[in-house]
């Protein structure tokens, strides 16, 4: 499959977006190429505590929305065989040139998970730390992920608390402790303060979405705050994230 010629309006939205916010992500995945274990999404959740990677190591993975390609990185480490596709020429830029810093080579696409250009079955595992999980259309990307696995294949993607996406007000301010927005008829997200386009779903429409795409949930594990936590982003706080989830793990497997 390649890439549509014509893209979906929002994938448009998210790329001008993407490719204009690019610069302000430099550092974090500077760090993140440069950190020797991995931690996971706002609150540095370790690997050791969710075990996003495990079986990975000698696999062939491909990170949905990979950004500057950090979880890529640690897969190769790993001894995976990974392959990053991400919608921002700009964020793959900083991922080139971290490639050539740390001498870590694997492929690198420019192009949506909606539609990505590899055979059916090239893949024992996808993967998406937020990326295409929260900027790309559920009804498209979960799809193509299943295209896209052997049976057997782990889908393993982390993104937003739902409940934290429905207390966030339109703004830039933290979310509150009153629901700002329907569960019913709404899963696309667009907000005041940016052209971007993100979707979330409620659980119970997740589950019937994979298990309609030939998977099967595993594990699904609604992160709290550490007691010491602190975070660089504006839209929750360690206060709130202690007593309802800002983050989630969706870990299902491809019938086989």
């Amino acid at each position: 499959m390649t890439e549509p010629t014509v893209l979906p309006e929002y994938t448009v939205r998210n790329r001008a977006y993407w490719d204009a916010y690019a610069p302000q992500w430099v550092s974090a995945g500077v760090r993140n190429w440069a950190a020797p274990v991995p931690t996971w999404g706002i609150w540095d959740t370790p690997e050791e505590q969710l075990r996003l990677l495990e079986g990975a190591a000698g696999k062939d993975v491909i990170e949905l929305g990979c950004g500057t390609a950090y979880v890529s990185a640690w897969l190769a480490r790993l001894g995976a065989r990974p392959v990053g596709i991400d919608n921002s020429a700009v964020q793959l830029e900083t991922a080139r040139r971290l490639q050539a810093e740390y001498g870590i080579d694997f492929p690198l696409i420019h192009g949506i998970a909606e539609a990505v250009p590899y055979p059916d079955g090239s893949f024992d595992m996808a993967i998406s730390e937020y990326g295409a999980a929260i900027w790309a259309d559920p009804y498209l990307w979960i799809p193509e992920a299943s295209r896209l696995l052997r049976p057997g294949g782990r889908l393993v993607f982390f993104i937003n608390g739902y409940i934290q996406i429905l207390c966030a007000p339109d703004s830039d301010e933290p979310a509150t402790d009153r629901l700002q927005h329907p569960q019913f008829g709404k899963y696309r997200f667009e907000w005041s303060s940016d052209e971007a386009v993100e979707f979330h779903l409620p659980h119970g429409e997740m589950i019937r979405l994979l298990h309609e795409n030939g998977f099967e949930v595993e594990e699904l594990t609604e992160i709290q705050a550490p007691d010491d936590g602190a975070t660089r982003h504006v839209y929750v706080t360690q206060e709130w994230a202690r007593r309802w989830p800002s983050e989630e793990v969706w870990k299902a497997r491809k019938r086989a």
